[in-house]
């Protein structure tokens, strides 16, 4: 066996030990008590589903060291991580790559100790220059901490009139523009109009986008937890689309694109409220906005809505590197790589894209 994703030293002599294995993703009961664990534990989030092991090796062909930590059968934490390694970017195992949200969920603080310090050994034995683990709050402060980013989160009301009027002022009146302009919504099949859509738009902010066959596989692994939402006029052209996971009681709009006609007709504006209206009348509990990077357009839009920033705590344990890397289009050395994305014919762009970004995370 590997050294480096053995169970706990002595964990596996003790009877009623704590041992720490590794998700087999060919093992239909063992992804069963995964998720049993994941849907019941409250530190765990839609990224810890045992689904993301399968996009991982199968679309980005990562590197996959699921972890779960057990006593007597029954699992007390999880921790989800894969390798991301390219020359561009360098060698990182990482507590969820594409995700916003990872790192240990655990049942028990012994649970979390033995998961986090079998992360480290597999971090070294792989040779990575960090491990990087995307809490929602802090565990180590002692550890380096990326503090880039934030999430933002919101109650929904019971009644869906009571949602509209908890927006602000200004914001309330995009969406009623929206309204205004006949735009209506509809829940598709497949990622064909969203990719269309969101390809477009990520090329013309200088961004490679992901692979068709990324969102085709969250919706065949997710199923009805992966739902696709389109804007349309009253003519069926397309505006804006959202592709969003449900986890428990809530709702996480997390891919989204929009037509260059989308501004003038408030159809991003009119999306999200869409989706916040359809969540209300489903019975959801909370509207996650997701991850912004502070000092964006995005951070603002979201603020306009009268969500508040809460900040996430993603520490790195540092091997070969002295700081916290920066593989994100705020940092100014990609300028000039963005600015020639942009450049590039959409179709080109959409062959290039997948290449370099299964090596982003």
């Amino acid at each position: 066996m590997n050294p480096a994703i053995e169970k706990v030293p002595g964990s596996a002599n003790l009877a009623g030990a704590l041992g720490v294995q590794r998700l087999n993703p060919d093992d239909p009961a063992a992804l069963a008590r995964w998720d049993a664990f994941v849907e019941t534990c409250p530190e765990a989030t839609f990224f810890h589903k045992s689904g993301w092991q399968t996009i991982l090796r199968e679309v980005f062909g990562h590197r996959t060291h699921f972890l779960f930590a057990e006593r007597l059968g029954v699992i007390e934490g999880v921790l989800p991580l894969a390798q991301v390694k390219s020359l561009l970017f360098g060698n990182s195992l990482v507590s969820l790559p594409f995700a916003v949200y990872g790192g240990v969920a655990a049942a028990s603080p012994a649970a979390a100790e033995a998961l986090e310090w079998e992360a480290q050994a597999i971090a070294r034995h792989l040779g990575v220059a960090h491990l990087e683990l995307r809490n929602i709050q802090p565990r180590h402060p002692e550890w380096p901490r990326q503090d880039l980013y934030v999430r933002f989160r919101k109650a929904i009301a019971p009644e869906v009139d009571a949602n509209m009027l908890a927006i602000p002022r200004k914001q309330r009146a995009m969406v009623r523009k929206g309204i205004k302009n006949g735009l209506y919504s509809e829940i598709d099949a497949n990622s064909g109009r969203f990719f269309a859509l969101y390809a477009d738009n990520v090329h013309r902010h200088g961004t490679p986008a992901m692979p068709r066959r990324y969102f085709d596989a969250l919706q065949q692994v997710f199923s009805t937890d992966c739902e696709v939402l389109t804007v349309v006029d009253g003519t069926g052209r397309s505006l804006s689309s959202v592709l969003s996971f449900y986890f428990r009681d809530e709702v996480l709009p997390y891919y989204a694109g929009d037509a260059l006609a989308a501004r003038e007709l408030a159809a991003n504006d009119f999306k999200y409220w869409e989706l916040m209206r359809r969540s209300c009348e489903r019975g959801l509990k909370v509207f996650d906005y997701g991850r912004s990077k502070q000092g964006t357009g995005s951070y603002a839009f979201k603020k306009n809505w009268g969500f508040e920033p809460q900040p996430l705590a993603y520490e790195y344990c540092l091997y070969g590197r002295d700081a916290v890397p920066q593989n994100n289009p705020s940092n100014a050395k990609y300028r000039l790589l963005i600015d020639a994305w942009r450049r590039l014919p959409i179709g080109l762009a959409n062959w290039l894209g997948p290449f370099i970004v299964r090596n982003l995370g």
